[in-house]
């Protein structure tokens, strides 16, 4: 029925100018036509539509019939295979480019990952060769293509392990190498664009395909910052001792190569943060043009796997590029996804080995990202929720300290202690603040930054209790025993008549701020804990159900009520911390009063 439908409709509309088809016409074959290859009658489609006499059909109408072409082809075990092989060939040589060119791209939106990649292997060659024929008029449609390419390459999934990308598992590495392949004509045309451009004095030759020139770079650079947002961002490439032969990895650097092709410099583009690019006139605007995510990801991909490092000019130091790099951190360090999150730090990592210990001056921190990146810094070290990320973001704050010379230490530490508002961050500070001191009061080592008059406000800013007496010592538990090492630590190193770091000149302001408030907040905190533990003990003699006692909190979440036993031990516990205060304490009068009598 279906069969003699459409050769029907074919055989009327022979007599009719292509131009004059009705919307009946176009209804009639486009269902009659693809229910005759569903039903198997490939063999006389093919016939019909390799006719002579219908070519004006097909070229007008025939791109309807790409959707049950593509279903067969994809399958490939269908036994009218080769004759519906024979029918989409024609198709792509006879058809329309503009009808051409939606059906294809139509064909393209699969859901299934294992399809998508069966379907891009399948549609890029003959979408590339159709592209090709458009000459100068290609460039619109390339970016639809590109376009509609990546949202599907975005569907699959990303391999995380070497044996996935080996295996290919998801397919992922094929369509990265057709995509490549895909794009190599059109990036060749735009290379020799580029050149003929610059090479040209002829102002009206110039004019004429300036434009074109323009648009055609515009959608490979579009391209080209898509994927180095997805998936080149997302996937963890593997390094050649690792995995030799990484398609990811070639993709990657295809990407690269195809921005230097275009004429874009990545100098350029990784230290765009610090040079002042030229006005380009194009289709974009700046931030368009250039994303900050897809900068950050190519300077992770130079700085962190050294693609294409070679092609990097040895004029630029160190410093001048951790300065550039500081703004890619700062994007990826603020994201809460993981790998941006890995990215960052082994960008920062990356960039600080290659600086001098001690080398970066004070005057650094008077940039925006120098103060934003250790903020960042603090929550992967304390929230993020993988334990070798929170380890590494420790790593690389401590590196990030041993880079600043001896005025920025003194600046960020005390910036850091102003703003960090978290007890083992401020800890953590405080032990460099001593090491910084012990480093000072080393025969020859002495600075005016962890000595004397300078050390003093910082030291009044560390012996200090946030709350007074009042202070939750158990939440601020790293920060107070962090500073009554330190100042046990000045005590026992620093001698009554030098006094070079100025404590003992200090000594009678710290007892009344900072040790008198921390014996009574002890003494409070504690008799507090005894009567709830009493309380809990007599409770679980007597079995009455009450509700906890101890509230206990993680943020602002209020993990589930404790057992009685899990309380008495969580107050036992309580009660140890403050008699290890105390002896602390105790431990610091004693030697006071050693060192003064002396």
């Amino acid at each position: 029925m279906a069969l003699e439908q459409f050769s029907d409709v074919v055989q009327r509309c022979q007599a009719l100018p292509d131009d004059s088809y009705t919307s009946e016409d176009h209804d009639v074959f486009t269902v009659t036509g693809r229910t005759c290859i569903e039903e198997g009658h490939s063999a006389q489609v093919l016939s019909i539509v390799l006719d002579e006499k219908n070519q004006d059909i097909v070229r007008s109408m025939g791109w309807n019939l790409l959707p049950p072409l593509i279903q067969v082809l994809l399958k490939k075990e269908d036994k009218s295979l080769p004759q519906c092989l024979a029918i989409f060939n024609h198709l792509l040589q006879t058809c329309r480019p503009k009808e051409l060119l939606i059906g294809l791209l139509e064909q393209l939106e699969q859901d299934d990952p294992d399809t998508i990649a069966e379907s891009l292997h399948l549609l890029l060659n003959p979408l590339q060769k159709l592209l090709l024929c458009l000459g100068s008029r290609k460039a619109s449609s390339l970016g639809m293509t590109l376009s509609s390419v990546l949202d599907q390459v975005a569907k699959l999934p990303l391999p995380h392990t070497k044996e996935q990308e080996e295996d290919d598992v998801f397919s992922l590495c094929r369509c990265c190498t057709d995509l490549t392949d895909f794009v190599r004509p059109f990036v060749h045309e735009a290379r020799l664009n580029t050149l003929n451009c610059s090479e040209s004095k002829n102002k009206m030759s110039g004019d004429a395909g300036g434009g074109k020139e323009d648009e055609l770079r515009t959608e490979l650079l579009k391209f080209c910052m898509k994927t180095l947002s997805h998936p080149l961002l997302e996937v963890q490439l593997k390094d050649p001792d690792t995995l030799a032969v990484s398609p990811l990895r070639n993709f990657a650097t295809e990407i690269l190569n195809t921005l230097s092709a275009i004429g874009e410099s990545l100098p350029g583009l990784v230290y765009q943060p610090l040079l002042k690019r030229k006005q380009v006139p194009g289709f974009l605007e700046e931030e368009v043009r250039y994303p900050k995510e897809s900068l950050a990801s190519l300077s992770h991909l130079v700085f962190v796997h050294h693609l294409t490092a070679d092609t990097f000019p040895s004029v630029f130091s160190p410093v001048f590029s951790l300065r550039s790099n500081m703004e890619h951190i700062c994007l990826l360090l603020s994201r809460t996804e993981e790998f941006r999150i890995q990215k960052g730090l082994e960008l920062y990592e990356k960039s600080l080995v290659r600086v001098e210990d001690g080398s970066l001056p004070a005057d650094l921190l008077e940039i925006k990202t120098f103060l934003t990146v250790p903020q960042n810094l603090v929550k992967v070290m304390t929230i993020c929720p993988r334990h070798d990320l929170r380890t590494r973001g420790l790593k690389v704050f401590q590196l990030s300290i041993d880079k600043f010379d001896t005025e920025a230490k003194y600046n960020f530490f005390q910036y850091m202690l102003k703003t960090s508002s978290h007890s083992g961050v401020e800890g953590y500070v405080i032990k460099n603040i001593k090491n910084q001191i012990d480093a000072a009061l080393q025969p020859g080592n002495s600075n005016t930054w962890f000595e004397g008059v300078h050390l003093l406000p910082l030291l009044r800013k560390v012996l200090s209790l946030p709350d007074g007496p009042e202070t939750d010592l158990l939440q601020y538990l790293d920060r107070i025993m962090e500073s009554l090492n330190l100042l046990r630590y000045l005590v026992i190193r620093d001698k009554v008549t030098e006094n070079q770091t100025g404590i003992w000149t200090e000594l009678y302001k710290i007892e009344d701020t900072f040790l008198k408030p921390l014996r009574v907040g002890v003494n409070m905190s504690r008799a507090h804990y005894e009567r709830e533990l009493h309380n809990t003990m007599e409770s679980k003699k007597s079995k009455v159900k009450e509700d906890s006692v101890l509230s206990v909190s993680v943020g602002d979440e209020k993990l589930p009520n404790m057992t009685s036993e899990s309380q008495i031990q969580a107050l036992h516990s309580a009660l140890h911390t403050f008699d290890m205060i105390e002896s602390v304490l105790v431990r610091i009068e004693e030697l006071t009063e050693v060192k003064e009598n002396l």
